[in-house]
């Protein structure tokens, strides 16, 4: 059984500057979804998620877009949007676990209402020819939720379901629940992929042995904490390449340089790469010190010199 990689959206992270950076330098994923499309009640699109699905930014990898909406309208609208654009899928989110997302019934939150689902997957199945996958939580309050929406799922001929095998009100805290995941597999008739703390290639061997049916798993947070971990899994190999720190130094010096130029001025590019280092950090022999490091980078000098210091010693030791 073939092994598919994706990875999972993550909102403010996974942008096509970052995509497109990772391909190159690190590959190991088959495809990326984007970060979710909302539309907050105006049928316009946000020039940040045009960018962001642009064919000409997207000219070396497989991209599917993605919505957050609790509306038939939006949903339409937003598939008629990617279409034009020239994508064929649209991947509806009901996974966000965001408590502002959740308790305006979107995401996670919208799991609890099997009508809802209903009436937007009727909509985009009637009234578009795109085709509709899920990405899910098991629930918001619990993972009985999920239970009573596959009926509603298993009527339409959806691509696949995505699921995080958390519920939302756990946000990221706390185990996934593999018991709960493995309830699902014989509650739905569509192909499952899963999602959900995908950290090192021994715990993803330790779910592909857990499920042996499953052949897509989606890497989120795992995949920028050690953007070498979807190769490794690939390559069934827990050796990281040789020259690692310098892969990585040009990979974050590029991504830097981009996030710049898009950015004005330098608090919002700190902010942006102290967000990315947050996860790059864990990858680092001490990653508090790392991570404090980086935050007292005053501005971009300090900033770019601290990274090498940083870069420089986990070389030190490697030696």
């Amino acid at each position: 059984m073939a092994l598919t990689l994706l990875s999972s959206p993550l909102q403010g992270f996974t942008d096509f500057r970052f995509r497109n950076a990772f391909h190159q330098y690190f590959g190991g994923i088959d495809t990326f979804y984007s970060p979710y499309i909302r539309l907050n009640g105006k049928f316009k699109i946000k020039s940040s998620y045009e960018n962001d699905l642009l064919p000409e930014n997207n000219t070396t990898l497989e991209v599917i877009p993605q919505v957050i909406t609790n509306s038939v309208e939006e949903f339409l609208f937003v598939a008629r949007y990617v279409q034009s654009l020239g994508y064929t899928e649209l991947n509806w989110n009901l996974g966000c676990p965001y408590p502002m997302v959740a308790k305006s019934g979107m995401g996670s939150g919208l799991i609890c209402n099997p009508p809802q689902i209903d009436d937007i997957l009727k909509a985009a199945h009637t009234e578009t020819n795109i085709t509709v996958s899920m990405k899910m939580r098991m629930g918001y309050d619990n993972a009985q939720e999920i239970l009573d929406v596959f009926p509603i799922l298993d009527q339409y001929p959806l691509k696949n379901i995505a699921i995080h095998a958390r519920i939302g009100k756990q946000l990221y805290k706390g185990p996934v629940d593999l018991d709960a995941l493995e309830t699902c597999l014989s509650h739905t008739r569509h192909k499952m992929y899963y999602n959900g703390d995908i950290t090192s290639v021994s715990a993803f061997k330790a779910l592909k042995e857990r499920f042996p049916s499953i052949d897509h798993f989606m890497i989120g947070r795992g995949l920028i904490a050690d953007p070498f971990l979807p190769q490794m899994i690939k390559n069934d190999t827990q050796d990281y390449p040789k020259d690692r720190w310098d892969i990585f130094e040009a990979f974050h010096n590029t991504i830097y340089t981009d996030y710049d130029a898009y950015l004005s001025g330098p608090t919002p590019i700190k902010m942006k790469m102290l967000g990315f280092w947050e996860y790059f950090a864990q990858s680092c022999s001490n990653p508090q010190k790392a991570y404090k490091a980086i935050k007292k980078a005053s501005n971009p000098a300090k900033y770019q010199k601290t990274v090498k210091d940083i870069i420089a010693n986990e070389k030190r030791a490697l030696l």
